[in-house]
């Protein structure tokens, strides 16, 4: 990550190089009319209701179960709206997608599997009385067998010629499609296969599956950016064409769909059981799906999550060029593979040395025991050479047994479709690192923007006094350079301000 720190290109350069001109690209009129600036008022921002967990008391209920996976786009959608000036959606913070944009250097799996697990422990921040567990997964990198076949499933409606940040200046939302999909083409081999679909009012293969060899990228590249938007939104039936396209020119490899959109289906089957039912019954023919989204005027988060969530694989954000070289360059491994297949994590507290604890996040991926202990129990999906970070606010106990804290498992199928578990006692003696504080001022970030009624003392001003003690830390990598940079303008919005300043302004009131 440490290259982003000398990569200074703006939104409009990155544009200028996609258009191979210096100046914007133009619109017909239908695209200008369906420019929606982020700002504008019945933008149609749609999240799913996230229900926090609260505590569970250990004598009585002493495990906990969620599916895990590697999803970010909740980081990048918080993003742009403090970037552009909007007060945060609270449904729109999903407290482990904060965390999980974030790579930490935990230790690497042992040989012969593919995730790694560790803990750490620390004083939780935000309540002096409770402690922090964190979690730590690290995947192994994956070595790529066999061709790839990829089918980029672009969506050219008209809300996609909306500009990204709702300014002239700004790239629109299928111009950084565009640039995302070329970085993309950048990463793949001679042998790997690539079409091009797109959807609107209707369906179309503007490309069809083309080997990605240097004589082939310039034609491929020129599919791409002859794109343009206009229309409705027929995204099922891109979808249906879509895997009839990867399914047509399967690899021994990997075979996957990737969707590029707002997410607005308003074409074609818009109701969401029947998209999941559809998305799991191709999930399970061997093709996944990579879900990213861009731009804010029309998006629909909701149906981007079930289509990330049943297709088998991540949901990414993407709001700037800097955010697609992450995606598309940076973790493009990340993205394209998946090491750890149905993931899901137990924790199992001793009641005699923890009374109580909450999950921080996954407030929308827990499952049941019988769930977890089911082998064939569809969970999540987790990319290579990928870190995944889960918390708990724990109370301890007076006793010191000498018994561990907690005992952790994680179970996923490896590419083979073995069962796989790996197990990692909690002592109660493991320490902190400046990853795991830097995580819980993330995690303490998200509390106040999703204005949690678990966040006790959090601040964004305890948020940036930590974050001011950690200089050296934040300097070697520019995501986390730009973290402190959107807590203060968070804090400067006077739209988040802490308990105590609530509790008094209600007082002076009175």
């Amino acid at each position: 990550m440490k290259k982003f720190l000398a990569w200074t290109g703006c939104l409009c350069t990155a544009a200028a190089l996609l258009c191979g001109c210096g100046a914007m690209p133009k619109y017909d009129d239908a695209g200008l009319d369906a420019m929606i600036p982020m700002e504008s008022e019945g933008g149609n921002y749609q999240y799913d209701e996230v229900i926090e967990q609260g505590f569970f008391d250990t004598a009585s209920t002493p495990s906990s179960y969620f599916s895990l996976d590697r999803n970010t786009a909740g980081y990048s959608l918080v993003r742009a709206q403090l970037r552009t000036g909007l007060e945060v959606a609270p449904d729109s913070v999903r407290l482990e997608e904060l965390v999980n944009y974030f790579d930490y250097d935990y230790p690497a799996p042992a040989e012969g599997e593919a995730v790694g697990v560790s803990a750490y422990l620390s004083d939780c921040p935000w309540d002096p009385a409770h402690d922090l567990l964190t979690v730590g997964l690290k995947t192994t990198e994956a070595k790529a067998e066999g061709n790839a076949n990829y089918v980029l499933l672009i969506d050219v409606s008209g809300s996609m010629s909306a500009f990204v940040n709702g300014t002239e200046e700004s790239m629109s939302c299928l111009d950084l499609v565009k640039y995302g999909a070329n970085k993309l083409l950048d990463g793949l081999g001679a042998g790997d296969r690539v079409s091009v679909v797109t959807y609107a009012s209707g369906v179309k293969t503007i490309l069809e599956s083309t080997e990605a060899t240097e004589d082939n990228k310039p034609a491929i590249r020129s599919a791409i950016a002859g794109l343009r938007a206009n229309g409705s939104t027929n995204g099922s039936g891109g979808l249906e064409l879509a895997y009839r396209e990867a399914e047509a020119h399967r690899a021994d490899g990997n075979n996957r769909v990737i969707i590029l959109s707002d997410g607005d289906f308003n074409v074609g089957i818009s109701d969401r059981d029947e998209l999941t039912e559809f998305i799991q019954d191709k999930a399970a023919s061997g093709i996944a799906l990579s879900v990213i989204a861009v731009g804010m005027g029309n998006l629909r988060d909701d149906f981007m999550q079930t289509l990330a969530l049943h297709g088998n694989g991540s949901y990414a954000y993407i709001d700037t060029a800097l955010e697609a070289e992450k995606v598309f360059t940076e973790e493009l491994d990340g993205t394209l593979y998946t090491v750890a297949h149905d993931a899901k994590a137990g924790v199992t507290f001793n009641a005699d040395m923890v009374s109580s604890y909450r999950l921080l996040g996954y407030d929308m991926k827990t499952m049941s025991e019988e769930d977890f202990n089911d082998s064939e129990k569809d969970a999540g999906e987790i990319g290579s050479n990928l870190c995944v970070t889960a918390m708990y606010e724990i109370v301890r106990t007076d006793a010191d047994t000498g018994a561990p804290l907690a005992d952790i498992a994680v179970r996923y199928k490896d590419d083979a479709g073995e069962d796989r578990e790996v197990t990692l006692a909690v002592t109660g003696e493991e320490g902190a690192t400046q990853d795991t504080a830097f995580a819980a001022c993330v995690a303490e970030f998200a509390l106040v923007l999703r204005q949690s009624q678990y966040r006790a003392d959090a601040s964004l001003e305890n948020v940036l006094a930590r974050l001011d003690a950690m200089q050296e830390y934040l300097a070697a990598d520019a995501f986390r350079a730009e973290f402190a940079e959107l807590v203060a303008l968070a804090q400067e919005s006077g739209n988040y301000p802490s308990l105590t300043d609530e509790e008094n302004a209600q007082t002076n009131d009175a």
